[in-house]
C-alpha cells in the first residue's frame, strides 16, 4: 500500500471547493485505504481528499484510542448540529500548529460509505469535532480560519518559522 503526500499550507489545493462523487469505484475504494494508512502514520485522526491533492468530496475519521473505527464518508454533508465546544484542533497540512475552535457539539451528518450506500448518523465531541474539520477541507476552509485574526496570523508565523527552520 501507498502512503500518500500530505499537501502542506499554503498550497492553493487547501483552499479549492471540491466535486462530488458520483458513485463509488475502484479507484476510490483504493485511494479510501491509502487515506486510512497515510492519517494513521502520519499519525492523525482525520484526513480529507483534498490534503492529498485529490479534490473530490471524500474524508476518513478514527477517532478511536485502538485506531479500529474507521469512517469513510463520500460527499459527506451536516444536516443538523446543536450544542457547543471547545477542542484544541491540529492537521497534517499544517504540521505543529494547535488552536482552541469552537465548534457544535453534536451534528447529524449524511453521506455514502465506501460500499458507495447512504449513510446517516449522528456524531458527538471529538467525532463530531473531526468530522466538522474535514468537512471543512472540502470547502476549502482551514481549521485557523475559525480563529480570529491576531491568532490566524501568529498560527502562520509560527508555521512558517518552523518550516523554515526544516528546511534548514
Amino acid at each position: 500500500m501507498d502512503k500518500l503526500d500530505i499537501v502542506l499550507y499554503p498550497d492553493t489545493g487547501l483552499r479549492e471547493t471540491c466535486h462530488p462523487i458520483p458513485e463509488m469505484t475502484d479507484a476510490l475504494d483504493r485511494l479510501i485505504d491509502e487515506m486510512f494508512y497515510t492519517m494513521y502514520d502520519a499519525p492523525g485522526i482525520g484526513l480529507a481528499a483534498p490534503q492529498v491533492a485529490v479534490q473530490q468530496r471524500l474524508i476518513v475519521v478514527d477517532v478511536s484510542e485502538s485506531k479500529d473505527q474507521p469512517i469513510a464518508l463520500l460527499n459527506p454533508e451536516i444536516l443538523n448540529s446543536a450544542g457547543k465546544i471547545t477542542w484544541e484542533e491540529g492537521c497534517l497540512s499544517l504540521p505543529g500548529i494547535y488552536a482552541k475552535v469552537n465548534r457544535p457539539s453534536e451534528i447529524l451528518v449524511r453521506g455514502m460509505d465506501r460500499d458507495g450506500n447512504p449513510i446517516e448518523f449522528e456524531a458527538q465531541d471529538l467525532l463530531a469535532v473531526c468530522i466538522q474539520h474535514e468537512i471543512d477541507h472540502l470547502n476549502g476552509t482551514l481549521f485557523i480560519d475559525h480563529l480570529s485574526t491576531l491568532k490566524r496570523t501568529r498560527a502562520i508565523q509560527k508555521f512558517k518559522k518552523e518550516m523554515a527552520q526544516d528546511a534548514n
